[in-house]
């Protein structure tokens, strides 16, 4: 069933749909008056009937709900160094169906590419999009945030609103006694919110790496063999979803 997200709050069981979603329902999947589709209104789902059309607004109205939510049980940050290319496009929608909570940008040493500040916003505007869109596909309850570029120093402040911090760093991959991954991530979940960060491309340097380990971090191995930057974030949710769900 078709899932589409509003700000508005439901008023006596009703509640009018406008603009993209509402232009979805009528152009793209040609709905009827009597069709059911899911509204998420403060991240909660209801199933609702389509009782009518005002213009190219779209009325429905609440006939089951609150409905089960999809949502992680903890709060999971990804954080990445800027890469290259369609990578973000990537990170952004498969994170959104495996559960992120939000996903924060910081400019890496390594990142070869730069944030341009000027078209920021709309590059911004465009993830969340991403980020709605799957949301919608995979039946989520949140679309999760997609943050401002930070400064690395902007990072390691912000980092000291979360209970637990990781950062998955490759030199940890080499060692011969290192720690599984599942066993610290065993340890992570007794805390509602986890920050794990990533690298660009070139990986993290080990001044970046020292610095946040100073702050708290934690290193994590991704198993032996070295991960691609838009690789590394969905296996270590797949991780924790495969642990926690």
């Amino acid at each position: 069933m078709q899932r589409y997200f509003s700000s508005l709050p439901f008023i006596n069981n009703r509640l009018l749909i406008s603009g993209d979603d509402a232009k979805h329902i009528q152009k793209v999947m040609r709905m009827q008056e009597g069709n059911s589709i899911i509204i998420v209104t403060e991240k909660v789902a209801y199933k609702t009937v389509i009782i009518g059309f005002e213009g190219q607004d779209v009325q429905v109205e609440m006939i089951e709900g609150p409905l089960k939510s999809n949502e992680l049980p903890k709060k999971i940050t990804i954080c990445c160094g800027l890469p290259k290319g369609e990578k973000l496009d990537l990170i952004t929608q498969k994170g959104t169906e495996l559960g992120m909570d939000e996903l924060v940008l910081f400019d890496a040493e390594r990142s070869i590419v730069k944030w341009d500040s000027s078209k920021g916003l709309k590059k911004q505007q465009r993830l969340q999009k991403i980020a709605k869109e799957a949301a919608e596909q995979s039946h989520r309850n949140k679309i999760p945030q997609i943050s401002d570029m930070l400064s690395f120093k902007q990072l390691l402040s912000m980092s000291s609103k979360y209970d637990c911090l990781y950062v998955a760093d490759e030199e940890e991959a080499k060692l011969t006694d290192r720690k599984r991954l599942v066993d610290q991530l065993k340890e992570a979940l007794k805390f509602d919110s986890i920050l794990v960060v990533f690298g660009p491309e070139g990986g993290l340097s080990r001044r970046e790496i020292s610095e946040l380990h100073e702050k708290g971090f934690h290193s994590i191995s991704l198993g032996p063999r070295i991960l691609r930057a838009e690789t590394a974030p969905l296996y270590v949710l797949s991780a924790i979803s495969y642990e926690l769900e």
